[in-house]
This record gives C-alpha cells, sequence and structure tokens, in this order.
C-alpha cells in the first residue's frame, strides 16, 4: 500500500471517527432525554379486585435498574452502528474526491486534454473540479504554446540563419576583399539580424497569446487604437495609405499588452496589404453587451475560401510588397481573439480587401 493510499485511508478513518463521534453523542443524548422522563412516569395500577369503582392508586411504572441496564446495552449496540454509519458517510464524502485525484494524475502524467468534467450537485468539490479544470486548461495552452514556439522558431530560423552562416562564408573565403566589399557584407548581415529579431519577437507575442490571459484590466479600445495610430501615421503617410479613424468610447476587460498587439497587427496589416494610395478605416464602438473594433482596408481581390488559412502562422496569399512582412499578424490576431474569449469575423470586400471584426465582451467571462 503506499504513502498516498494510507494518507487517504487516515484521512477516511478520522472522518469516520469524527461522524461516529458525532452520532453517538446524539445517541446519548437522545437516551438521557428520553430516561430522565420515563423515570419519573408513574402508571396507575389496580390496588385489589378489579371493579367499576376501585381507585387505583399510582406506583413506579419501570425500575431505574431496568432503565440503566436498556441504556447501557444501547449504548454497546449503538458503537458499532456509529462506527459503520460514519465509515460509509465518510467514503460516499470523499468519493468525489477520489475521481478527482485519481484523474489529476492521469493529467498530470501528460494527458492535458482530458477534464475533470464534474456535473451535479454543485458543491464545493464541484467548484474545486472547475477550478482545476481551469488550471489544466492554462497549462494544457501555456504547454502547447511552449511546443509551437519551438517548432516555429526552429523551422522559421533555419533558412535566414543559413543565409547568414553562407554570406559570412563567402566573404570570409575571398582573399581579394577589400573594406568596401566587407561593409556592404556587414550591413547584409545586419539586415538578416533585424529580420532574425523582429521574427522571434513575433513568435513571442504569438507564444503569449496563445498561452492565454493572465490579467483582466478594464480599458477602452478607443485609447489603445489611437495610440498604435500615432505611431502609425508616418508609415501610411510614406506609402500612400489613407487612415480614417472614426473612434467612440468602447470599454472591455482583458490584457492592455495582448489587445494593444491584436490592433497594431491589424492595423499594419491593413496598410502592408494595401494599393498605392489606398486606405484604411479603423472602427470602435459598443454594440450591446460587446466592445467592437473594425479595421477595414482596400487591397487586392482576396478569394473567400482563403480567408482562413491567412490566420495560420507564416500562411500568406502573395509577398507583401514592402517585403517585411512575417506571415505571424492575423495569426496573433486570432490567439489574443480566442484567449479574451472574443468573437472574429472576416469577410472578403468585393472590391478588394478585408474587414476584420474583433468583439470583446464588456466585462470579464
Amino acid at each position: 500500500m503506499t504513502s498516498q493510499q494510507l494518507a487517504r485511508r487516515s484521512l477516511q478513518t478520522r472522518l469516520a471517527l469524527a461522524y461516529a463521534a458525532g452520532i453517538y453523542a446524539a445517541g446519548t443524548f437522545v437516551l438521557i432525554f428520553v430516561d430522565v422522563p420515563l423515570a419519573s412516569i408513574q402508571q396507575a395500577r389496580p390496588k385489589g379486585p378489579s371493579s367499576s369503582g376501585t381507585i387505583a392508586e399510582t406506583g413506579p411504572g419501570i425500575s431505574l435498574p431496568q432503565l440503566l441496564t436498556g441504556s447501557a446495552v444501547a449504548l454497546v449496540i449503538l458503537i458499532p452502528v456509529a462506527l459503520a454509519l460514519g465509515w460509509y458517510v465518510a467514503g460516499r464524502f470523499l468519493q468525489p474526491l477520489r475521481a478527482i485525484t485519481t484523474t489529476a494524475r492521469v493529467i498530470s502524467a501528460g494527458n492535458l486534454h482530458r477534464r475533470l468534467d464534474l456535473g451535479e450537485p454543485a458543491d464545493e468539490l464541484t467548484e474545486l473540479g472547475h477550478t482545476l479544470d481551469d488550471l489544466f486548461a492554462r497549462l494544457q495552452a501555456s504547454f502547447d504554446a511552449q511546443r509551437h514556439f519551438v517548432a516555429n522558431a526552429s523551422h522559421e530560423l533555419r533558412t535566414p540563419l543559413a543565409g547568414l552562416r553562407t554570406l559570412l562564408e563567402v566573404a570570409l573565403a575571398d582573399p581579394e576583399a577589400d573594406a568596401e566589399t566587407l561593409r556592404s557584407v556587414c550591413q547584409e548581415a545586419l539586415a538578416l539580424g533585424e529580420h532574425q529579431e523582429r521574427l522571434v519577437q513575433a513568435l513571442l507575442a504569438l507564444a503569449t497569446s496563445e498561452r492565454g490571459v493572465t490579467r483582466w484590466d478594464t480599458l477602452d479600445l478607443t485609447q489603445l487604437v489611437a495610440g498604435v495610430l500615432a505611431s502609425r501615421r508616418d508609415q501610411a503617410t510614406e506609402t500612400g495609405i489613407d487612415l480614417a479613424e472614426h473612434l467612440t468610447p468602447a470599454v472591455t476587460a482583458g490584457d492592455p499588452r495582448l489587445i494593444e498587439s491584436l490592433v497594431a497587427n491589424l492595423i499594419d496589416n491593413a496598410i502592408r496589404h494595401n494599393h498605392p494610395d489606398g486606405h484604411v478605416e479603423i472602427t470602435t464602438r459598443t454594440s450591446g453587451t460587446e466592445a467592437t473594433l473594425t479595421v477595414t482596408n482596400s487591397g487586392p481581390v482576396i478569394p473567400g475560401d482563403q480567408i482562413q488559412r491567412l490566420f495560420l502562422p507564416f500562411q500568406k496569399l502573395a509577398p507583401d510588397r514592402h517585403g517585411n512582412g512575417l506571415g505571424l499578424g492575423l495569426a496573433i490576431v486570432d490567439a489574443v481573439t480566442q484567449a479574451h474569449h472574443a468573437t472574429l469575423t472576416t469577410s472578403a470586400r468585393h472590391e478588394g480587401g478585408l474587414s476584420i471584426t474583433v468583439r470583446f465582451r464588456r466585462n470579464h467571462p
């Protein structure tokens, strides 16, 4: 028998003894409250031959020795009865806890997709089960995000690292390389390094989003959008993109860093995948119990059956004209949306471009 089984048996034994003590104490009090009145009961008995005119005198009904003997026998019989009832009640009480322990042990062994799924009755143990299910869901999301990060990083960094290595090896192998050539090689190496740095930052943002929300603050989408737009106006002006904003208060709850990342990636995606002299329209508003953010942009015509593929990591329908896209922007948007239990709606515009709407709950889900 393992130490866990001994501990479980010990808990059941302690609970059984506690329940038995309560049952025994209750039985003792009942006997006391019954014995005291019975000891003083006086029963009417006829003194002589029975007749209708005979006066009866009173006398003791039950003798005190008989009463004490019966009570002692009842208390002795109550001991095993109380222990049996206590053991049964303790076992019934611990049965859900044993199920929780067994399932949690299976989940901790590696099956993170499994859940306790405790149903009725709704009590403290059920609440504990729901809390553990939430914990397991966060752990699964964290482990999945870690695995995705490692897989994506190892896959996407292999090519630029190989290119950087080749670039340096060629430069070092050239005996006639002058200072200008080496300077050009260093500039190319720096450019590759910047690309890798942006890629790692994007992968970290994706992994953080997939891990889930750890803080819920009240925030206004209008303020986040205004801040992101202020930092993107110069870029939009250089590329001839017109930014139009229609911002009304839209209060919601969530992680400000993640939602700001969602807003930034939506706007960056709308600017990057656009036509020269195109436009981007950003709208925030409150609709019922939801805070809504909509980003609409002009651009190339996108087939409707290709929209869902855009939200997968490293998926592009065509190279962006600025050449600095990583294929992770909309994947981060999708991950942040799911982490906040929000609703993401995407539609392709007939004249080209996309319209993406994210609906956040106004309160903590």
